[in-house]
């Protein structure tokens, strides 16, 4: 079996068969989450009249906390693809750092959506209180386990990068998990202007 050549230009998580079969997986299974979405939000736009029983939308959503947590998140994204640029150049120690500074506006932004949680629950809207509420919930919520995932994610690989280093294994993990970190921003865009802006209307 012949040994694969590369151009100098070929970013390191491409320089295995592995790497490009496990990044070409991995879009596959966007797409899967793709779906999934897809179909949270489907039923909370068919439940978004549903809030008898219950405080509407409008008059507990803010827009400074919602803006303050799509701050934290896109932001993150904008560092998180910094910190891929630095491992295309090589520099360990600036991607190790980007990484770091990825996961700490994921907390952040972790700590305002509980928060938040906590506060509509104070106020009378819980998971339990309707229809609205409850589709509201799982949305958001499965969202924010997706960004605890991510971020738990990146904490493993940085112990795999802490011990082996940057190689084409560990730079095809890193790669991976920045596009499941872009996608959750995505995601988010969807649900700040379909769910907190469009809920605010009214108020």
């Amino acid at each position: 079996m012949a040994h694969e050549t590369h151009s100098p230009d070929t970013p390191l998580e491409y320089r295995s068969e592995i790497g490009r079969l496990n990044i070409f997986g991995f879009w596959v299974f966007l797409g899967a989450e793709v779906i999934l979405f897809a179909t949270l939000f489907a039923a909370y736009f068919t439940l978004t009249g549903s809030t008898g029983g219950g405080p509407l939308p409008s008059e507990l959503f803010e827009l400074k906390g919602v803006l303050i947590m799509t701050f934290l998140l896109l932001t993150s994204s904008f560092t998180c693809g910094l910190a891929i640029h630095e491992m295309r150049r090589n520099n360990y120690k600036s991607m190790i750092i980007w990484m770091i500074i990825t996961m700490l506006f994921g907390v952040g932004f972790l700590y305002m959506e509980i928060s938040e949680f906590i506060l509509y629950v104070h106020e009378g809207a819980s998971i339990g209180t309707n229809a609205f509420w409850s589709a509201f919930f799982v949305l958001t919520a499965t969202h924010g386990l997706h960004v605890t995932i991510g971020i738990g994610w990146m904490f493993l690989i940085l112990i795999q990068l802490f011990k082996k280093g940057l190689t084409p294994g560990t730079a095809k993990k890193v790669f991976i998990s920045s596009l499941y970190w872009h996608f959750l921003d995505f995601v988010w865009i969807f649900i700040f202007t379909g769910v907190y802006l469009l809920g605010m209307v009214g108020k």
